[in-house]
């Protein structure tokens, strides 16, 4: 019999579990506190339950974490991880692993984390997407990437950026993000989180309805025929409607929506691109970052100069939308935007 993960469930989940086994509901919060506070991987250690029910809970269940498999570290100090997944409907080898990344940033500490073994998007300039989709990760997967990293005490920041689309993985998501903001799991604030999404519609609805954490909508191109060139669900949800789903909440508090927008040589960085894109965005209070196009093997794509991601910027914000220049990170490791592949190297 498959023993039940306790590392990654619920609350809810958890008194469900007291329930069937004839435990007191109140063991369920003792147990979060052990899982998720005191960070114990093993079910006798949680020593203020009693040993018949340690007994039991030993007989049907287990704390599993794992250590990642590989670290590389980039000349700037980022650090990307390789966790191995267990998969064992997947002969594939290859297909069995994710990545993380780690950020020093000064006094800030982010991580970027995936959801998924690989992506079903197919972005055309993202090497994740060339992969294939091979599984969404579970909740205790996505979480593992967080807890079991020597870094996991000085993070500030969680990204859900890396490998994988979020809305299409959305149960676990929510599930994970539960976990990180709840008073039983670590108490975070939902604004240390920012959920990525190439725009979803149906998930995203319901994660802006269910969740109070950041939002970041993978944009790339305002013209519609042009994104879809290189992100096909442009098709099945046109970014015009993603900007008016979005419109329908309140961006004017503590919970962000920026857009995210990758810089191609020629394809959308011209005067052209950004006045479509302040049009496409006026009156939404949000905040547009550059990226830097990370060239990888088997791309016609080319980043865009300096200049012109300067000029670029500066057209948005004279026209009062916020826009940076994101600093590129971890590029000679692989570790940039677009570049995570899950390979075992």
């Amino acid at each position: 019999m498959t023993q039940i993960n306790l590392f990654g469930m619920t609350l809810v989940e958890l008194e469900s579990l007291c329930a069937d086994e004839s435990m007191p509901r109140f063991t369920a919060k003792q147990m979060c506190d052990w899982l998720y506070a005191k960070h114990v991987d093993s079910i006798y250690a949680m020593t203020n339950l009693s040993l018949k029910n340690r007994s039991r809970l030993n007989e049907i269940a287990c704390v599993s974490r794992h250590a990642p498999v590989n670290c590389q570290v980039s000349r700037d100090g980022t650090k990307k991880y390789l966790f191995q997944i267990d998969k064992s409907d997947d002969s594939e080898s290859s297909h069995r692993y994710v990545e993380a990344v780690f950020i020093p940033d000064g006094d800030r500490g982010t991580l970027c984390i995936s959801c998924q073994v690989g992506c079903k998007m197919g972005c055309r300039f993202c090497v994740t997407g060339q992969q294939g989709f091979h599984g969404n990760l579970s909740a205790s997967d996505i979480l593992n990437q967080i807890f079991s990293i020597p870094e996991f005490e000085s993070l500030t920041n969680i990204v859900y950026m890396g490998m994988g689309e979020p809305m299409d993985n959305l149960d676990n998501v929510l599930r994970s993000t539960e976990v990180l903001t709840a008073p039983w799991g670590l108490g975070w604030s939902p604004h240390r989180i920012t959920v990525s999404t190439v725009g979803i519609i149906p998930g995203l609805r319901r994660y802006l309805n269910e969740s109070q954490c950041h939002l970041a909508v993978s944009l790339h191109n305002p013209f519609a025929s042009e994104r879809l060139d290189i992100m096909p669900m442009q098709q099945a949800y046109p970014i015009a409607d993603v900007v008016t789903l979005l419109r329908q909440y309140d961006w004017s508090g503590q919970r962000r929506v920026s857009f995210e927008y990758t810089m191609f040589r020629g394809l959308n960085d011209d005067t052209r691109h950004a006045a479509e894109l302040v049009r496409l965005l006026k009156g939404l209070f949000c905040r547009v970052n550059l990226i830097r196009f990370h060239s990888s093997p088997d791309t016609p794509y080319k980043t865009s100069s300096t200049q012109n991601m300067e000029r670029f910027r500066d057209y948005l914000n004279a026209h009062g939308i916020i826009c940076t220049i994101r600093a590129s990170r971890g590029e000679d490791i692989m570790a940039a935007c677009g570049l995570l592949a899950g390979k075992n190297q």
